[in-house]
């Protein structure tokens, strides 16, 4: 019984936290290398930051097309491109961490994953926003980074 519950609670636990980290949205989508099983493609993708509303990061990344890229098994290149943008009146929800990862997507089969992860820079009253592949290409990651001034009058508290 006790297994159980254990079983329950992770779950939970896992529920809660995927719950935190932004969805992606696909807005659109340009093909690149056409293949008969289908096409390489650059994707443009928005995520709304989930604890500070008014902010959205629009990313472009690279897809693999062909057989491996349907079923999802293929590896995407490590490129992407991020540019996040006030889309609204900007409402945070409360103390933020001073670097949390909001969402992150694999790129390949096992051994690659893209992370957006904000950064709060207080001294500037700045939210600044880093997008990376966790695989190492030629010593260094393949990164981007952006930021969003905060409006007068709002300011984001670290935890």
């Amino acid at each position: 019984m006790d297994a159980r519950w254990s079983i329950i609670a992770g779950i939970a636990v896992l529920a809660m936290t995927s719950a935190q980290v932004a969805r992606a949205e696909e807005i659109a989508s340009v093909n690149t290398n056409f293949h008969l099983t289908g096409s390489d493609r650059v994707s443009v993708e928005a995520y709304d930051d989930p604890d500070v509303k008014g902010v959205t990061c629009y990313v472009s990344r690279a897809r693999k097309g062909g057989v491996k890229g349907t079923l999802g098994i293929a590896e995407d290149p490590t490129e992407a491109s991020i540019a996040c943008r006030q889309v609204g009146p900007i409402t945070i929800s409360g103390p933020l961490k001073q670097k949390d990862t909001i969402f992150s997507d694999r790129l390949s089969f096992i051994f690659k994953t893209l992370h957006v992860v904000r950064i709060v820079d207080q001294k500037r009253n700045t939210l600044v926003y880093l997008t990376y592949s966790d695989r190492i290409v030629s010593g260094s990651a393949k990164n981007a980074v952006t930021a969003v001034p905060l409006p007068e009058g709002t300011t984001a508290t670290v935890k």
